[in-house]
């Protein structure tokens, strides 16, 4: 099968400079990647992107390729051709793109911060309106105070690796009929660190942490709500070789209230009153988050209304604005009426001009119920 033209192969035309070349074979090793483009064929197209920039990369490659193509008189640019390309391994060109400085590896002895950790706290309806102090006991872990963290045995240290020099990674040179490949993995000797323990502390058995119970104060600030979170800085998990801690989140659960109900910063709840409170008016008290406060009852009321208590909700957890308490009330139906009541009722109706229908059919006062229930 013939090769295609590498100009095509980068889709750049013969008069390019060496900014569009380049530009346009970093666009497509990116797309091509193995380690991006997991499709059958993206490999061989890497191969031959990177094939096509190795020549015209090079302006005396280039040149003899704009004169002789794929036909080099000379057994292929000066020894092989693409045969003789060195591609230095996909992880190389892969750190490059993604984060790799370039083709620089990874230092494994860098300072690398320490995981984050999330704890799960229930507080009750109260709590989470008002905030509190409090502190809880979680199992993290912590440097190891006998090695230092270092994990060797007091008066050792940690050499360096014999198998990976201290870079962490091994090589496996292949040579393919694209040329030769360098593969790296994480080192199995020293698990990527660089360094091996022949003498471990006895202490952490040369992990460098060990797990303890740690009583962490928390404070919870007024306002917060159901599912948020709380950081604490620098209580997650130990950095490696000398890192910062990473830090503690704490997730709120918070449980419900028998008489409130919350909705965002207003809070709500139901106040039962009378048929007669409704008719005629009243001043009620309403339990509220602070105490109880008086609320006046306009005569006519219906139930289902709503009656809006400034100032009575939920104070933000970072400002000054307090949220409303909300009053639906609803009329309480006797459920049982003396034959007194039963014949005021009728006379409230007479005098009303309603008809009042036979008790037998229907239930004249199941009726009653019903309108002052507001159904």
């Amino acid at each position: 099968m013939s090769k295609r033209d590498y100009y095509d192969v980068l889709g750049v035309g013969k008069g390019a400079s060496e900014d569009e070349i380049k530009k346009s074979y970093r666009k497509l090793a990116r797309q091509y990647h193995p380690d991006v483009n997991k499709a059958a064929d993206a490999e061989a197209k890497f191969k031959e992107v990177k094939e096509a920039y190795d020549v015209l990369s090079d302006s005396s490659k280039r040149a003899q390729y704009d004169r002789f193509g794929h036909v080099d008189p000379n057994q292929g640019f000066g020894g092989g051709g693409a045969g003789g390309a060195d591609f230095g391994g996909f992880g190389d060109i892969f750190d490059m793109f993604f984060g790799g400085g370039g083709g620089g590896r990874r230092n494994p002895n860098a300072p690398r911060q320490g995981a984050d950790l999330q704890y799960t706290m229930s507080i009750d309806f109260t709590e989470a309106i008002f905030g509190k102090e409090t502190e809880i006991r979680i199992p993290k872990e912590e440097e190891c105070d006998t090695c230092l963290g270092s994990g060797a045995k007091p008066g050792t240290k940690p050499e360096t690796c014999s198998v990976c020099h201290g870079t962490g990674q091994q090589e496996q040179v292949q040579n393919t009929p694209f040329g030769r490949v360098v593969n790296r993995r994480v080192c199995m000797s020293c698990s990527g660190k660089g360094k091996t323990v022949k003498e471990k502390c006895p202490s952490c058995r040369g992990a460098g942490k060990i797990k303890k119970q740690k009583t962490i104060p928390i404070k919870i600030p007024a306002g917060v709500d159901n599912g948020m979170q709380i950081r604490v800085s620098g209580q997650g998990e130990p950095g490696e070789n000398g890192g910062p801690t990473g830090d503690l989140y704490i997730v709120l659960r918070v449980s419900d209230h028998p008489f409130f109900e919350r909705d965002g910063q207003d809070i709500y709840c139901e106040m039962p009153i009378t048929f007669v409170q409704a008719a005629l008016g009243d001043e009620i008290e309403v339990p509220t988050l602070t105490g109880r406060v008086k609320l006046k009852i306009p005569g006519g009321t219906e139930t289902g209304t709503f009656f809006r208590i400034k100032g009575k909700g939920v104070p933000q957890s970072r400002g000054q604005y307090q949220g409303d308490q909300h009053v639906r009330v609803k009329i309480k139906t006797p459920k049982k009426l003396s034959e007194q009541q039963k014949e005021l009722l009728r006379e409230f109706a007479e005098v009303s001009g309603d008809q009042i229908p036979d008790e037998q059919s229907e239930g004249f006062f199941d009726k009653m119920k019903k309108a002052f229930r507001g159904e």
